[in-house]
């Protein structure tokens, strides 16, 4: 489970992205504070400011002001003239009751909370060392950062030295074990063999965005709606940076001619993000949020396409609810439904994943929850539908992963999940990763899109990721019809439906072995091998090795492969025929193609054919029906090639049984199917 006191500065609409934007226009304003005042006072009242900012959520302004109170300026330091005054000046005293560590601490909270992980580590550090038994707990979040930051070894360190020191009952002792999991979690995932597999690659962005792009999703061919922080205020009291919605094309790995999506009458006081087109391209889904006293409030809009932009964004009255928040829309490709993320009753955690079916005028039907494959008593965030794979890509910070949200992957549709798995390192890192995307035509993981903060100090930024395909082979068993032996040494040759082909043989195990590069539907083997017949049969696969991290192994069903049968000079071969029948049957085929060989090989050598029936019908039909099965033999032949003039046959009705055709009065049916035969000698010729 994710860590419990992990606290999120609404990374997921892009809050944090906008944060240091901020920090300028609000030390303006500060810098406005009376002058009258004395060092002190303002440093008082400076405490008193960051703390209403960190109430607020403006954490990295707040990050700031704690900083400006522990390094005041020479103008500000106090003078100590006086030796009434020495003990109020002592280093370490900022204030009655206040102590310069804890400043030290509630600056690295706030940095923490911005996402300022190296600076926030660092403090948390000289909390720990200044006094270990007040600050227990900064050693726990110093571990947090050093995880964040990429120092895995230092972080399990330290968790395991502050669960030490807490074996009794400690509040942070089940974060600080979680910790530990997630720690040992990454190390795994650092350990697979597939990342060889992975390209991971950041996208540029050119122009107004800048950094904290986030949350891209198409909108036409080659083309994005992206959110991002800019801004678009010159009052003195209105905040200036709010995130807004861009278009933005996909060139050379960096996203460019980024322009403003043009919505009616958008209030300039709320931001936009994580925006969703309809399938039909007829509405444009999206999320606006506000702060309020300290929270996010966010609900998510629909907007009608216009002949330039879109109309007035209103409410979904089915997706939202009072005094809850929905946010991060998705249309799914085959414009049936919408799904989203929201913390509205009925769910089973903070953020749950939702969808409702879409209506042809934008609207939506009733919303169900997507079930507890899905949602966990943390949140879940940012969905995603590939329609292409039916899976369900989303984020959540309620099941083990690599720390702060992961992405996740789980198939199925509606309440029926398969059970969701990490999509593990590096789509994953250990920070915030969040928004996903990936052409609905592709692969899941082929040039796909991801929001992450993992490589800047603070905000999201986009990272496209590509994993190249494992190696499909495909392999089977030869085996000998007759005793289920694996056969080696026989040729396979592999055709696909173009009539490209592959060959190889058999080991001694009998397998078969083929690497696929393409897809190759109605793929067919012919295998032959001496003193064998040859086979021609469609491939047929059973099931799907995908255990090995390089390569998936598709598992053909057995074939086995008749032995010719070898008829040496000195044999007499005896063919067989169903009752009343002159033809030949498959066996007999065979046989008589064994007899043409021998005859090939010895040009001198000649056949004497004898025909018998067994012992039911007349004399006279019984000796048409023997001369018929000698001359089929004889025929069939003499069709392939070998001179009349070499082949002499005479029939012999139902003379000279070779099985008793009746016993102790009763009918013997194997007898007589003994005696339904053609004799064939074979006379060794002199040149």
């Amino acid at each position: 489970m994710k860590n419990l006191f992990f606290q999120q500065s609404n990374l997921a609409t892009g809050q944090l992205c906008r944060a240091k934007l901020m920090a300028k226009h609000l030390f303006i304003l500060l810098m406005g504070c009376s002058c009258i005042a004395t060092a002190y006072s303002q440093t008082d009242k400076r405490i008193a400011q960051a703390d209403a900012y960190f109430a607020a959520g403006e954490y990295y302004t707040a990050a700031h002001l704690y900083g400006q109170v522990l390094n005041p300026s020479i103008k500000e330091k106090p003078r100590s003239d006086f030796p009434l005054n020495s003990k109020k000046n002592r280093i370490g005293i900022t204030g009655i009751g206040i102590s310069k560590p804890d400043i030290l601490y509630k600056q690295a909270e706030s940095y923490r909370l911005a996402n300022y992980w190296p600076q926030a580590m660092a403090l948390y550090k000289e909390c720990f060392d200044k006094d270990p038994g007040k600050y227990a707990d900064a050693l726990y979040w110093h571990a947090v950062c050093q995880r964040s930051v990429g120092y895995y070894l230092p972080a399990e360190e330290s968790i395991k030295l502050f669960l030490q020191a807490h074996a009794g009952n400690s509040v942070y002792r089940r974060a600080a074990e979680s910790e530990l999991q997630t720690i040992l979690y990454i190390k795994n995932q650092l350990q697979k063999p597939d990342s060889v597999l992975y390209e991971l690659r950041k996208i540029n962005t050119a122009s107004v965005a800048g950094r904290g792009v986030f949350a891209p999703t198409a909108s036409a061919a080659n083309q994005f709606i992206i959110a991002s922080p800019t801004a678009d205020s010159t009052s003195a009291t209105v905040n200036p940076n709010h995130n807004r919605l861009f278009y933005a094309s996909f060139e050379n790995d960096s996203l460019q001619k980024i322009e403003p999506v043009s919505i009616d009458g958008i209030d300039g006081s709320m931001s936009q993000g994580a925006a969703s087109i309809s399938a039909d391209g007829n509405h444009l889904y999206f999320t606006q949020w506000k702060q309020e006293n300290g929270k996010t409030i966010s609900s998510i809009y629909s907007a009608a396409k216009k002949e330039n932009g879109w109309s007035k964004p209103v409410l979904l009255s089915l997706v939202n609810k009072e005094g809850k928040n929905s946010k991060q829309p998705f249309c799914t490709a085959d414009g049936k439904y919408l799904f989203f993320a929201s913390d509205r009753d009925g769910g089973m955690g903070e953020f749950d994943i939702w969808y409702a079916p879409l209506l042809v005028n934008g609207t939506t039907g009733e919303v169900v929850n997507a079930g507890s494959f899905i949602n966990t008593p943390g949140s879940e965030a940012a969905p995603f539908y590939h329609l292409k794979s039916n899976t369900l890509v989303f984020s959540s910070n309620g099941m083990q992963g690599m720390g702060g949200y992961d992405l996740f992957a789980a198939k199925g549709f509606g309440r029926q999940w398969q059970s969701a798995e990490n999509l593990g390192a590096p789509v994953n890192s250990s920070r915030d990763d969040l928004y996903f995307f990936t052409q609905q035509n592709s692969l899941l993981l082929t040039d796909a899109i991801v929001t992450s903060d993992r490589g800047s100090e603070c905000c999201l930024e986009t990272y496209a990721i590509n994993k190249l395909p494992k190696k499909k082979m495909s392999t089977g068993i030869i085996l000998d019809c007759e005793n289920s032996q694996p056969l080696a040494g026989a040729n396979v040759l592999m055709t696909d439906a173009t009539g490209k082909t592959w060959q190889t043989k058999t080991g001694e195990d009998g397998r078969y072995v083929f690497e696929l590069t393409h897809e190759m539907p109605d793929r067919k083997l012919l295998i032959s091998k001496e003193e064998y017949l040859e086979k021609n049969t469609a491939l047929i696969v059973d099931g799907v090795n995908a255990t090995a991290w390089h390569t998936d192994t598709l598992l053909n069903s057995s074939i086995c492969i008749e032995k010719k049968l070898v008829i040496k000079m000195e044999n007499v071969v005896t063919v067989y025929f169903d009752f009343d029948r002159s033809l030949i049957t498959p066996r007999g085929v065979m046989q008589l193609d064994s007899l043409y060989t021998i005859l090939m090989e010895d040009t001198v050598a000649t056949l004497q054919i004898s025909g018998y029936t067994d012992g039911l019908g007349t004399v006279e039909y019984n000796q048409i029906l023997s001369d018929k099965r000698a001359k089929a033999c004889a025929g069939y032949l003499i069709e392939k090639g070998i001179a009349a003039n070499r082949i002499t046959f005479e029939s012999f009705g139902a003379c000279c049984p070779l099985e008793m055709e009746l016993i102790n009065g009763r009918d013997n049916p194997d007898g007589r199917s003994v005696n339904r035969r053609a004799l064939i000698n074979v006379n060794r010729g002199t040149e």
